[in-house]
């Protein structure tokens, strides 16, 4: 019998081993997303959509997402906040809605639930609170087409939308069939965070939805005996990662456990402390995007 020789000198035809390019969009991919794109349309009787965003979990994107909400709110316009996490909705805690379901309406939309002046939509409400939804991606899309497009908001001034961390399905579906006025990228100053912000910069710039600024979150912790600001965190990282990437700072949000007790029981910081310095913090927030928008 021949013996066969293996050779270890045949070059690849693609950049690694499982054929990815290391940069940029996959040549097919990006064929398929130019002739398959879906048309854009707006979100039914909503003036703006703003999207927020981190592609990192845990950096508190549902926190700033409510507060800056309630602070839309509490400036006179028409807002509400539509929670996008399929898997891991917050809007039900931070509301202090769980247990609540939604009616529908006389054309089968389903309506949105209201605490503080504030409508919200999330599939919290939809599904017992202690199940775990184990779904794949046809029933994550089906969900996710009916919180976008089957809710009755009765007519907004503006949307708030909470995006779950990463940068797949959930994300590009909404960057391709909403008409987004502008994402808003929150991150922690630490480099793992800001990684992924940073990729998360990157699919806005590509689905070519406008960058309205970042948002350093947990920046720095002051002491309550002392006084002295400590930074947990790291120190300044959005702020840098701002400059190097030609984006506005839209807001510096310290670490106070006031803010986190404040969410855990329902009552997000613009409703619980409407005076206090960090309130104040989300509401130049809103302000800032108000003006940026025009409305």
């Amino acid at each position: 019998m021949q013996k066969r020789l293996f050779s270890c000198l045949r070059t690849l035809q693609h950049e690694n081993p499982l054929g990815l390019p290391r940069s940029g969009t996959p040549p097919n991919l990006r064929a398929r997303m130019q002739r398959g794109l879906p048309e854009k349309r707006p979100i039914k009787d909503v003036k703006r959509v703003i999207a927020i965003s981190s592609a990192k979990g845990g950096v508190g994107k549902s926190t700033v997402s409510v507060n800056l909400a309630l602070a839309f709110a509490r400036s006179g316009l028409r807002s509400g906040v539509l929670d996008t996490d399929i898997f891991g909705p917050s809007i039900p805690t931070l509301l202090n809605l769980e247990g609540n379901e939604p009616r529908l309406s006389s054309n089968n939309q389903l309506i949105p639930l209201t605490n503080y002046g504030l409508k919200s939509m999330s599939m919290g409400y939809l599904v017992p609170e202690t199940s775990a939804i184990v779904w794949r991606g046809l029933m994550v899309m089906k969900a996710l087409q009916q919180l976008l497009h089957e809710v009755e908001w009765g007519g907004l001034d503006v949307l708030v939308l909470d995006l779950p961390p990463g940068t797949g399905d959930v994300q590009l579906t909404i960057t391709q069939q909403i008409e987004l006025d502008g994402a808003v990228i929150v991150s922690t100053p630490q480099d793992v965070a800001l990684k992924d912000a940073v990729r998360g910069v990157e699919m806005f710039r590509k689905v070519k939805v406008p960058i309205l600024g970042m948002v350093q979150n947990m920046s720095a912790f002051t002491c309550p005996n002392c006084s002295t600001t400590h930074s947990i965190f790291g120190r300044e990282g959005v702020i840098k990662k701002c400059v190097e990437m030609n984006i506005k700072l839209l807001a510096d949000i310290p670490l106070h456990p006031s803010i986190c007790e404040d969410a855990d029981r329902g009552q997000p910081t613009v409703v619980a402390e409407p005076d206090s310095l960090r309130a104040q913090v989300f509401k130049d927030l809103a302000a800032d995007l108000r003006g940026q928008l025009q409305f």
